[in-house]
């Protein structure tokens, strides 16, 4: 059975993926799902990669090439301190089952669902939402009979989706799959109870480009990735405007500053909506999920800035130590932006080529293994070592390539020491916006 190819709009040319035929019933640890038929295909190879011995010559940093989690499965790996993504992406289940039953009613028998995860990264958190959108295509009144769904995949009239796990290419893409095989391959046992075919590929690149031709995807979802910029604002990363010793927006960042980040963000989701729309089918749907801001809480305040500016701290101390120079501080900056729900509703309306089904902010705790009441943290020390994995396991590569390997260790112990003082005040809490858009009609 041949599998579509993983393909990209990039000049870069990819070999033919080989498929995989599997089966689940459950994709995550303590995640049980309903069980559905996938078949993956592994990310095919740039074919610039396989250019004769010759070294290519250095690049500048750019986020498109630079900007991914820690890849790996190891102690410092993103795919092991990922459970703060993990909570809050489940906390979206009801936005996502809603948008795609919206996308079953247009949908006739024996049709294929298109679907994409903008930002999947690696580790266990990637099938999370292949998992939750196949239960719910499976639980639909359409589908709730399991020998009707059988009889109707015998006769060639069951749904199929094609499901593409989109992220930078600098992503671990190597990890998912091995990810995806390994923990379908313990469970094709049950495969005879699957009924609704899943084909599953990687698709490197940008969400800031177009990545998927006009009107072929029904569904867009994405989860923490549209908080990174396609870039640091221009006048920052060329020293027209410096930043201090902050790397995001901290108490003591210039107001100027303050708005080239909040230029850049609105410049990139305008861009991102207008590219999307473009990709969606009439009616297309989509799930976005990002930290933000409180509402009339400024940039410099609330949960995001406070865990970075506890990192400019610790970057400042090195500093103080010699073991960072003050340059390299001062020109490293995070392609970064939280917004706040009022920033990204009027973004949307100025855009207008989304209805806004709903929108809604909760807030997560940074420490993800803290599920205790109230605003004491129980153990400051084992808290902020917590939330320090996290951090580390976002930030790591770009540290590495802008200060190098050496500090790693010694950045995050410091890190550490500073926030979990910084506890004392309360518990580093998370503003997340979810918002459930769908494509107007114009």
């Amino acid at each position: 059975m041949a599998m579509f190819r993983t393909c990209s709009l990039s000049a870069s040319c990819y070999t033919p993926p080989i498929p995989t035929r599997l089966c689940t019933q459950r994709l995550q640890r303590g995640l049980i799902t309903s069980p559905f038929l996938v078949r993956s295909s592994a990310l095919a190879t740039p074919a610039a990669s396989m250019l004769s011995g010759r070294c290519a010559p250095p690049q500048a940093l750019t986020v498109e090439r630079d900007l991914h989690m820690a890849t790996g499965d190891g102690e410092n790996s993103y795919a092991a301190n990922s459970i703060f993504q993990r909570k809050t992406v489940m906390e979206t289940w009801p936005e996502l089952q809603n948008a795609v039953k919206d996308v079953l009613k247009s949908l006739s028998p024996g049709s294929t669902m298109v679907a994409a995860d903008l930002g999947c990264s690696s580790g266990p958190n990637t099938l999370l939402v292949v998992s939750e959108v196949m239960s719910t295509i499976r639980t639909h009144p359409l589908n709730s009979k399991r020998t009707h769904v059988r009889e109707m995949a015998d006769n060639g009239h069951a749904i199929e989706v094609k499901f593409f796990l989109n992220d930078l290419p600098g992503n671990d893409f190597n990890l998912v799959f091995r990810s995806l095989s390994e923990q379908l391959h313990s469970l094709a046992a049950v495969e005879e109870m699957a009924a609704t075919p899943c084909y599953v590929a990687g698709l490197p690149g940008s969400m800031y480009t177009r990545i998927f031709p006009c009107q072929s995807v029904h569904l867009f979802h994405s989860s923490h990735c549209l908080i990174w910029r396609s870039k640091v604002p221009e006048d920052l990363s060329n020293g027209t405007y410096v930043n201090g010793d902050n790397i995001y927006i901290g108490k003591t960042t210039p107001q100027v500053a303050v708005k080239l980040f909040r230029e850049q963000f609105e410049k990139d989701f305008e861009l991102f909506l207008t590219l999307r729309y473009k990709e969606l089918v009439s009616g297309g749907r989509m799930v976005l999920t990002f930290a933000a801001r409180k509402r009339g809480e400024l940039p410099m305040h609330g949960g995001v800035a406070r865990v970075w500016e506890v990192l400019s701290e610790a970057l400042q101390h090195l500093v103080q130590k010699g073991r960072v120079e003050k340059k390299k501080l001062s020109s490293f900056n995070m392609p970064y932006y939280a917004p706040s729900v009022d920033e990204v509703t009027q973004l949307i309306k100025k855009n207008d080529l989304f209805d806004i089904e709903d929108i809604r902010l909760f807030e997560s705790n940074w420490d993800a293994l803290d599920d205790s009441d109230g605003n004491v943290v129980p153990n400051c020390s084992s808290s902020a070592e917590n939330i320090a994995k996290i951090i580390r396991a976002g930030i790591e590569p770009l540290i590495i390539n802008h200060f190098g390997e050496d500090i790693l260790d010694e950045l995050f112990m410091v890190y550490n020491s500073i926030l979990s003082k910084n506890l004392e005040k309360g518990k580093a809490m998370c503003p997340v916006i979810v918002v459930s858009l769908k494509k107007s009609k114009h």
